[in-house]
This record gives C-alpha cells, sequence and structure tokens, in this order.
C-alpha cells in the first residue's frame, strides 16, 4: 500500500478536493483506495456523504478499534472524521509514541489497499506529525498566490525534521498549484517561482466552479460533472500520479 498524505498548512488551498478527487480517481482506475478525513472539521467525510457517528479515525487513535471504513464504491473506503478530533492532541499528549498511532493503525489494513490517502488539517500540530510519519508521499496543494507560497518552507521544515527523527524515507511527490488561472500574471509568477525549489506536478488545477460545487452533491467530481475541466485535471493529475509508480 502507497500511503499519500495532503499537507498544506494553510486552509483553502484544495486538500480535501485533491483528496477526495485523487482518491476517487485512482478508485476509476481500479485501484483499492482508502481515504483517511484527519482533520476535524470533517469536509472530506462530508464531501463524500459519510456520516460523523459511529466509527471514526477519532477512535482509531484513542485505541477504542482499529481502521473500520465506509464504503462508498467497491474501490473507495473512508475512514471519516469525528467531531471529538479536534481535541485529540490534548488527550494524547502524553501518550508514548504519539507520533506514530497512525502508522500503527494503517499498517493493520495494508494488505487490503493499493493507495491510502490522507487528507490533513491546516495545521502543523501532532495529527499532521502523524501524517508525514506514516506515508511515503506527500502532496502539497498550492493556490498560486504570492501568500500561499510563504506557508510552503514552514512545512517543508516540518516535513524535514519528521524525516530526520521519525520517517527517513518520506520525500516530497510534488506541489500541486491550483486555483490556476492562466490569465493572470500573478498565477504564472507564483508557478515559476515555487518550480525553481520544489517538485511541481505538470497537472495545474484549474479554476472551476464544478469542484466547488461537487461536495455540495455529495459526489466526486467525476460523478458529478464528468466533462468539466475539473474532472479532465484530476484525471490527468491521477495519471501522474501512477507514474511516478511504475
Amino acid at each position: 500500500m502507497i500511503t499519500i498524505a495532503i499537507v498544506n498548512n494553510k486552509g483553502g488551498v484544495s486538500k480535501t478536493t485533491t483528496a477526495v478527487n485523487v482518491g476517487a480517481g485512482l478508485a476509476k482506475k481500479g485501484k483499492k483506495v482508502l481515504l483517511v478525513d484527519l482533520d476535524g472539521q470533517a469536509n472530506l467525510s462530508q464531501s463524500l456523504g459519510v456520516g460523523l457517528n459511529g466509527k471514526s479515525i477519532y477512535g482509531v487513535f484513542k485505541g477504542s478499534h482499529g481502521i473500520e471504513p465506509k464504503e462508498i464504491n467497491k474501490n473507495l473506503h473512508v475512514m471519516p472524521a469525528s467531531e471529538s478530533l479536534s481535541e485529540l492532541e490534548l488527550e494524547l499528549v502524553s501518550e508514548f509514541e504519539r507520533e506514530k498511532f497512525l502508522k500503527y493503525a494503517l499498517d493493520e489494513v495494508k494488505k487490503n489497499y493499493d493507495f491510502a490517502i490522507i487528507d490533513c488539517g491546516p495545521s502543523k500540530g501532532l495529527l499532521t506529525v502523524n501524517a508525514l510519519t506514516a506515508c511515503d508521499d506527500i502532496i502539497i496543494p498550492l493556490q498560486s498566490e504570492f501568500l500561499a507560497m510563504q506557508g510552503v518552507k514552514s512545512l517543508t521544515d516540518l516535513v524535514f525534521k519528521v524525516k530526520k527523527s521519525l520517517n527517513p524515507t518520506v520525500r516530497i511527490l510534488g506541489v500541486l498549484i491550483t486555483m490556476y488561472d492562466k490569465r493572470k500574471i500573478l498565477n504564472k509568477s507564483v508557478a515559476s517561482e515555487i518550480s525553481q525549489h520544489y517538485p511541481v506536478f505538470d497537472t495545474f488545477i484549474r479554476e472551476n466552479v464544478s469542484l466547488a460545487e461537487a461536495p455540495t452533491s455529495k459526489l466526486d467530481i467525476f460523478k458529478y460533472a464528468p466533462k468539466s475541466m475539473g474532472a479532465k485535471d484530476y484525471s490527468n493529475l491521477t495519471e501522474e500520479i501512477l507514474s511516478k509508480y511504475e
């Protein structure tokens, strides 16, 4: 099982949109995919119509149960968040190996999946450290604006610390430019600047209203608007991700 964390400590950069649609894209390609909602706002769970009652990632961290996800379709499963997730960091502060709880839980189910995609909250706290410790690779969605770019350095500093002490093989698979509009000079300059410092996906996710609308129907972009620019972009991104593991 390949585990990919979708991470950025800034909100509103399309982390959840990317997690949902990369997961759905991989599932369409016949891959068995586990989506893990590690954000206390539970946007991923809600985007796919998964209720927050019952077993959740909170219970996994608390040791109440293992990963027992809810099925979206035969290839796509979701381990939902819960409203209690925001309290978890304080509850785990004195626990031994608290940074590895998610890794141990995912190890138990890795034989069941080809990919696990972790949707992280906009934080550099313990939950994000768990994701970075558990994952093989990291995708950093980045809105193509100047202020969004400033947070990437602090995030990569955290990745370096995790790599040094907790997960020596973790790597940045790529920065994903989102909400892109080629007509805007600033968008182009940010994309050019970031590519000088980090690996950047060839696929850019363009601004597309269908991507914003799809969660209101509890659907991924491929089911909501299969002919939209958003569907085309995430299909291309899925192909690009798969090509990196060939």
